[in-house]
């Protein structure tokens, strides 16, 4: 009998360690070090991370229109990198936790929020092992500018949904996958105008409309809304739009009963 309990003990522990590795596999480390290499260039709206800097108050908004007064809410940014959102919702009073795996970034964004008087608990882990600690503990989690460079995009969302409580909403912001996109965001952004470093996009990882929405759903969310981030030329700014055809974010919501 001890000898059968034993057993059982070790093959339910080689399980475990099998399962960790599985859950923490969804990771490019090419992708993870391209970002790490921006650490230096986070802050700099000038930089190369000034489209960044340029959409972001568009996206705060974004969610403050669909997610109300975030005063004393519980946030998680998810790939927070330099920590430009995260920041920003700290500043409306949100409870902020912000992951992300280039530690050269997380030591870039906890210097910056010192700096500003932020109180952001930064984590570097993925988002698979932080639903193992907080399941139901999130009001609102945002991923962004994210999906489009891991192996596994649902299995970022479907962690993304555990983490939720009853009620609470995701923000998901990604790049439609077509030739507009691909000639805006490829050959205009990274050779022609050189906003971003080449390289930094992959066209074979844009994700459709259609195809975010089935993932969500599959992660038993329910699609509330989806907005474009339009790029106007003569003015050469950003605008929310219902023109979803390059940049666009989608936002969810996680059933009461779930």
């Amino acid at each position: 009998m001890l000898l059968i309990i034993s057993s059982s003990h070790i093959l339910h522990k080689i399980f475990t360690s099998l399962k960790r590795i599985v859950m923490t596999q969804n990771i490019d480390l090419n992708e993870i070090d391209k970002f790490a290499k921006l650490a230096t260039q986070w802050w700099d709206p000038n930089g190369q991370c000034k489209p960044l800097h340029i959409i972001n108050p568009l996206r705060v908004d974004y969610i403050k229109q669909q997610s109300g007064d975030l005063n004393g809410k519980k946030v998680l940014d998810v790939g927070c990198g330099g920590g430009i959102l995260s920041e920003s919702l700290a500043k409306l009073a949100a409870n902020v936790t912000a992951i992300d795996l280039a530690e050269e970034s997380l030591a870039v964004a906890k210097l910056h929020a010192e700096q500003n008087g932020l109180d952001i608990n930064y984590l570097n882990q993925t988002v698979e092992q932080h639903v193992e600690q907080y399941p139901a503990h999130y009001d609102v989690i945002t991923c962004m500018e994210m999906l489009e460079h891991v192996p596994d995009p649902f299995s970022i969302i479907n962690a993304c949904a555990k983490l939720l409580k009853p009620n609470g909403q995701l923000y998901l912001s990604t790049i439609n996958r077509n030739n507009k996109a691909k000639l805006m965001l490829i050959y205009g952004a990274e050779y022609i105008a050189r906003l971003v470093p080449k390289g930094t996009h992959d066209f074979d990882r844009f994700i459709r409309p259609s195809e975010l929405m089935d993932w969500v759903e599959h992660a038993h969310l329910t699609v509330k809304d989806i907005i474009g981030m339009e790029y106007h030329l003569l003015s050469n700014q950003f605008r929310l739009g219902r023109n979803v055809d390059v940049n666009y974010i989608l936002m969810a919501e996680k059933n009461e009963s779930d």
